[in-house]
């Protein structure tokens, strides 16, 4: 979702947050939940007091980090059938996208601010002075995380990507890919054409030392602006997704989709490159465990409009299946939930992450109100759903921001961030899925794919 790409958009994602908390309680019941006999709700929190419109997840150990647009909220979830919130910090800044490593928490502020404080307040982004870019924390004490630096980037930070560094390296420092984009000629630092990401480098001894090590330009013939139906031109990526060991990357660049080699982390560069006729904005990218594969997303309507409805059909606001074949990326199928929604439902393809299960290419995915879907990618050309859980609207009386932001695979449950009424546990009970509860992770950060362990039948 971007909140500052345009005044329009920008007023209608207002009006849509404003809604979002003068409707308070959900207008809906539990029994509105429509679902397959195969999934159920273990365990639901309400947002935290002052938090608002939850974003995306991150994992380790027994805790779970949730991004918010005032902060982050740290959860135990050593017991998954009964989370307990841990804390929740008051920073303000949009999207507060979280990802974490060892002690280190870093978040995304895409929401021009007066300066890079928690305690900082909306700023144009046409005054110089103004600051965006990632914020990091010291999450060592969960009960009482530090705030201890930030980086600006330019045009700030919609999303973040935690890279490993390459070989030894990999225990002295990692590199943060900060995605942003839409530039505006009385953005003094947000320039167009700007098509480039920033890249951070981040001492895992001192993070206190991060700083800025590149802005490298990855189109510089520049991308994808002329084809009917954009919801932006491309000036940038919205979203990136590495698998480190394969030294890949993919890119979910708005009117393009991209493969990276990313063997010089400071200098990603595109090695294959894509459009599809169908997709409005490219948003996000989930590799198969082989590295073969790839999802990608697109949000139409920006996540904000009723993208699952009759007249939209199956082939936008989907996902698109990849497959990588050296410097090309051959186009498979499309994929979308069958379940219409209704009006009042806010609903695309949105962020989701893999089962690690043998042979199989299994992922589960959030649609906003559309709910979450587990489904397999395995023939390319025929992905079937298995599983899927759908809350009614969140007021039936009108649009309201809601659903789904994220919903990812952690050790045998699946966690759901939803932007309005909190945080959920499911858990999905099917043979297609069952073997990989028995794959143990310490860490999920979804945009940072590693190799999983696999357990078959």
């Amino acid at each position: 979702m971007r909140i500052t790409v345009l005044s329009s958009r920008l007023a209608a994602i207002a009006a849509l947050a404003l809604a979002t908390v003068m409707a308070g309680t959900p207008a809906n019941a539990a029994d509105d939940v429509v679902k397959s006999d195969n999934i159920r709700l273990e365990a639901h929190l309400g947002l935290p007091a002052g938090a608002a419109i939850n974003s995306d997840l991150a994992f380790q150990g027994d805790y779970a980090y949730v991004g918010n647009f005032n902060g982050f909220s740290i959860y135990n979830i050593r017991n998954p059938r009964s989370p307990q919130l841990v804390s929740s910090v008051s920073c303000p800044g949009g999207q507060m996208d979280v990802t974490i490593l060892g002690d280190i928490l870093v978040t995304s502020v895409d929401s021009s601010r007066n300066n890079d404080s928690c305690q900082s307040t909306p700023q144009s982004a046409t005054v110089k002075e103004s600051w965006e870019g990632v914020r990091i924390f010291d999450v060592s004490d969960k009960t009482n995380p530090r705030y201890v630096k930030s980086v600006e980037t330019n045009c700030g930070s919609h999303t973040h990507t935690l890279v490993p560094a390459r070989g030894r390296d990999a225990k002295k420092f990692f590199y943060v890919y900060v995605s942003s984009y839409s530039p505006a000629a009385n953005f003094p630092d947000c320039q167009p054409p700007h098509d480039k990401i920033s890249v951070v480098k981040v001492p895992i001894a001192n993070p206190a030392a991060a700083s800025l090590v590149g802005t490298p330009v990855v189109f510089p013939d520049g991308g994808n602006e002329t084809q009917p139906g954009l919801l932006l031109p491309t000036s940038g990526c919205h979203d990136i997704t590495v698998y480190a060991e394969k030294d890949i990357a993919a890119g979910a660049c708005m009117g393009d989709g991209v493969i990276f080699d990313i063997r010089d982390r400071e200098r990603p560069r595109i090695k294959a490159r894509t459009t599809d006729p169908n997709f409005a904005f490219w948003h996000s990218a989930t590799f198969n465990n082989d590295g073969n594969k790839v999802v990608f997303t697109d949000e139409l309507g920006g996540g904000t409009a009723p993208m699952c409805t009759a007249a939209q059909g199956p082939n936008l606001g989907a996902d698109a299946i990849y497959e990588i074949r050296g410097h090309r990326l051959v186009f498979k199928s499309y994929y979308k939930i069958s379940r219409l929604q209704t009006d009042q439902e806010n609903c695309v393809a949105h962020n989701g992450s893999l089962l690690p299960v043998k042979g199989r290419d299994i992922m589960v995915q959030a649609w906003y109100q559309g709910g979450l879907s587990v489904w397999d990618f395995t023939d390319s050309s025929r992905p079937k759903e298995i599983a899927f859980y759908d809350q009614g609207p969140v007021d039936p009386t009108q649009l309201v921001l809601g659903g789904y932001w994220s919903t990812y695979y952690y050790n045998g449950y699946i966690y759901g961030s939803e932007i309005a009424r909190g945080f959920d546990v499911l858990k999905v009970d099917d043979r297609r899925t069952n073997p990989a509860n028995r794959v143990k992770q310490s860490l999920l950060n979804a945009q940072t794919q590693s190799r999983y362990p696999e357990r078959g039948w």
